[in-house]
């Protein structure tokens, strides 16, 4: 069978179009196996969480991952502008990766990004050579100004990060695939396959999710069905559903049938 090309995101490439987080796993030997089952190449890390200064010791979080992945650190927890420049900076510094998932959030209740700080963060560190990939709201204005601000990608929410409500916004996402010239990947909120295979539908270039894997009951059981739904929505999307209609249409011809006459029927008083 045919398979999916690969996703272009600035310089780099990446085989698989599931990116897939490296938090809230029971253990580090499910998250192994999860990692694996995925297919995915590209795992995020919170610089914040690595423990870098430990790496080497099998006390950092690097320790557990192969070296057949890339890594994409991002900046999880921060709630400004200048923090979240820092901690790019500093998984660079270590020599993580000049790619990074920025993240600067407004508030710890909806965990949804700041949208003025997360521009200016944008700009800066696209100025400063970074692959930015950047988290944003379903706003399609804002995506536009953070592709023009320099993102390699977009990457709109598809619910609240961890709620695994899925995909609650279609037409704002719809309109922000429609105009982007960036890769648009779908990141936070997916809960199960189905709502991967709808993001892909849509038209998404890739999903990048965390909970709807490690906080399932069976971690590898679901990472296997992430990376099907994701490859059933991407062939769904290339093949293009049929139209929707309000009334039934069949799918065999209604006419030329041979009814019975009401007289052959034996019609009473006929």
């Amino acid at each position: 069978m045919t398979q999916i090309p690969p996703l272009h995101v600035g310089p780099y490439t990446f085989k698989s179009r599931l990116l897939v987080g490296t938090g809230k796993y029971p253990d580090n030997a499910t998250m192994k196996a999860a990692l694996t089952e995925s297919g995915a190449d590209v795992i995020t890390v919170a610089v914040r969480r690595a423990k870098l200064e430990e790496r080497g010791s099998g006390g950092s979080l690097l320790d557990h991952i192969g070296p057949q992945y890339q890594l994409l650190p991002n900046t999880a927890g921060c709630f400004t502008k200048e923090d979240a420049l820092r901690t790019a900076r500093l998984g660079r510094e270590l020599g993580i990766s000049d790619m990074v998932k920025l993240e600067v959030l407004a508030d710890t209740k909806t965990l949804l990004p700041h949208p003025t700080q997360t521009l200016d963060a944008c700009r800066i560190l696209a100025e400063e050579g970074f692959t930015v990939l950047v988290y944003t709201s379903d706003d399609p204005v804002l995506a536009l100004e953070l592709e023009s601000a320099g993102a390699a990608a977009v990457m709109p929410a598809g619910a609240p990060i961890g709620s695994g409500l899925g995909i609650l916004n279609r037409n704002s996402l719809e309109i922000i695939l429609e105009r982007a010239k960036v890769p648009i990947i779908i990141d936070a909120g997916v809960g199960t396959a189905s709502d991967v295979t709808v993001a892909m539908e849509l038209g998404a270039a890739g999903v990048l999710l965390n909970t709807g894997i490690a906080g399932a009951k069976d971690p590898v059981a679901m990472a296997r069905a992430m990376r099907h739904g994701l490859e059933a929505g991407w062939w769904a999307a290339q093949a293009g559903r049929i139209g929707k209609c309000r009334y039934a249409n069949a799918s065999s011809p209604i006419t030329g049938l041979i009814t019975p006459s009401i007289h052959a029927q034996g019609i009473p008083g006929e």
